[in-house]
Formats: structure tokens, sequence, C-alpha cells
């Protein structure tokens, strides 16, 4: 397993992380990625730990809770085995007071996460969205009061723009509160908007990008094709409302590509989109799901071999993207060369 440096931490994360939205799966959405029990987590966790994938990331809006309790549960006699990331600042409840970044929120929010993870501290808290209403100093100065008790050990965001990033480390540097050093986002051949801006931001301010949906919201695990109906069992009947649109026909060339080099390699379609992402700038882990441990095992062998350049240019180029003003190339890359070089 290969390990990185989590943005400017000090902080070593492994390539592939294992994501827990699977665990104690309920709901309309969460129902239909999977619905893992404490055992099964046991078993995933072990196969885990064996490829050397510590990292594992969860949230408390995850099933209402269920998941950080499945989670705490399976790692029990064994926590310093491991890296629990998890995030808040989405709904947990109906009051006014059950969502967003205040300080009232987010020291509840913590003290509950550690109850239900079983443990006194969490290794990565990222804020799940911005909260607008809060002034980013309240959030930075209850994030720092949580990293002085020893309850948070690093801080991240997810979902989160430009500017907000940006206001946040401006705030935290003038006041000398912890900087966030994580940034958890959607990023796939079938989405590369993380690039245009956040990518860039990212190398400039030292943030470490923990992908989630590696394989575009499910639709490049092979199971989609050209002329093919959407298999019976694809979850994206249900779900595909929830996760970002892709416009089908550039999926369809992409997973052409794909199917090009797996032949050519013999490793399958999301086995080389995963391994693409961990060549890109700034990604410090990839977080991969399973339902079971087949799955988790395939995941697995997405490390361990490369692709060749030219294989890496063309999946780049199937998968390319005309930025929106002012990040589309004419004004980034070659109009202003020199001022803003490409960063991937």
């Amino acid at each position: 397993m290969e390990y990185r440096q989590l943005g400017k931490s000090g902080l070593k994360v492994p390539v592939l992380s294992f994501g827990a939205g699977t665990f104690g799966g309920s709901g309309p959405l969460f129902g239909h990625w999977g619905n893992t029990d404490v055992q099964e987590a046991r078993r995933l966790i072990d196969i885990c730990l064996e490829a050397g994938v510590n990292l594992f990331d969860t949230a408390d809006v995850y099933s209402n809770g269920a998941s950080e309790e499945v989670l705490g549960e399976a790692i029990k006699g064994r926590r310093e085995q491991v890296l629990i990331s998890t995030k808040t600042s989405l709904p947990m409840g109906d009051g006014p007071n059950d969502y967003g970044s205040s300080r009232s929120r987010l020291i509840k929010a913590t003290e509950d996460a550690l109850k239900r993870l079983g443990t006194d501290y969490i290794d990565l808290l990222q804020l799940h969205a911005f909260d607008a209403a809060t002034p980013v100093e309240e959030v930075l100065s209850t994030l720092d009061q949580l990293v002085r008790t020893g309850k948070i050990r690093y801080i991240g965001v997810s979902n989160f723009a430009g500017w907000q990033i940006m206001k946040s480390l401006a705030a935290a540097d003038s006041h000398g509160y912890p900087r966030y050093v994580a940034n958890q986002v959607y990023y796939s051949l079938a989405g590369r908007d993380y690039e245009w801006d956040l990518m860039p931001l990212g190398l400039d301010q030292g943030l470490g990008a923990l992908v989630w949906s590696p394989l575009g919201w499910g639709r490049l695990t092979g199971k989609i094709r050209r002329g093919q109906p959407m298999p019976d069992k694809s979850r994206l009947h249900d779900t595909a409302a929830f996760g970002p649109p892709v416009d089908d026909e550039k999926l369809f060339g992409i997973v052409d590509v794909l199917d090009e080099i797996a032949a050519e390699t013999g490793k399958s379609v999301p086995q080389i989109a995963l391994n693409w992402l961990t060549t890109r700038p700034t990604v410090s882990s990839v977080i991969v799901g399973a339902r079971n441990e087949e799955q988790l095992r395939q995941n697995l062998g997405a490390i361990g071999w490369s692709l060749t350049t030219e294989q890496i240019k063309r999946l780049d180029k199937a998968s390319a993207t005309t930025a929106p003003y002012p990040h589309f190339p004419y004004y980034r890359q070659e109009g202003f060369a020199r001022l803003n070089p490409p960063v991937a």
C-alpha cells in the first residue's frame, strides 16, 4: 500500500481508503448503497487492514448515525490500527440547531459522533457543507477548541466552493486557528469539475483531496454501455437523482476507452478508473466502497500497477470537458500560460 501526506499535514493516509456509507444502510439513498451489519463490517475491515487500508470514512448523516455505530462496533479492540474520518453539518433532525456548523452544533455533533464510534478522538473531522449563516471565525474557533481538547486531530471540508475555503483559511491564518488540510470532493473520469478551481486551490494552499464516488456514482463499473439497457439491479434506477448528472454520450465514450485499456492491461473497467485517479495532482486518497468481500477485493486491485503515459492521455482526452469562464483554456492555460500554468 502506498501512503501519502494528507495535504500539508503530517498525517499519512493510504492511497485507497474505505467508505462506510454501506454500513447500517437505511433510507431512500443509503438503503440502496447496502446494509452491512457489524459482523460483515468486521470482515471487510479485516480485508482492508490486511491490504494496508487503514482509513475509514463515514458521516453522521449516513443512515442517521447507523454507519458510525456499525463502524465503531466493527473496530472495537483495534482503534489504534485505524484512522477514522467522519463528517458533520448536514441536518440530523428538524430542530433549528440540528444542522449547520455553529459552536453549539459542532460541539454536540462531535460528542454524538464520539459516542456512536465508541472512541474518544476523531482523526479527521470534515464539515459536510458550508454554513453561510455562521461566521467562519465561530466555526474555526470551535474546531480549534476541539483540537486542543484532543477530541479532533485534523480538520477538513467537503462540498465547499473555492471562495468558501479561502475565506476560512484566511481567517485561520489571521487568528492562529488550525487550517483545513483535507477537501473531500466528487472527482471521477465522468466528472472532472474539481480540476477547474478546487485542484489549483488545493495545490496552492495544501489541501489533500479525498475523492468520493470515484466511479461516477456507479456509472464506471463497466455495467453501463452504449446500446444496452441499464441493468435491472443497478442502484442508479433509484439513486441517480441524488448524484451529479452525466451526459450519456460522453459517458459511453469514456467507457469505450476504458474497455480498450482493460483489454490491453487485463484489469477491470473500475480498476482502471480508480487507478487513473491516483495519478492526479492533489489526490491523497480515493475512497472506495463495497457491499461485499468480492467487490472490495476488486477495488483493492486498482493499485500496485501503473497505466502507461499513453493510456493516461487517452483517458484524459475521452473525459475532458471545457471549463466555464474564467477557467477555460484561453484564459487559464493558453492566453496566460506564464501566469497560470496547467496543473493537470
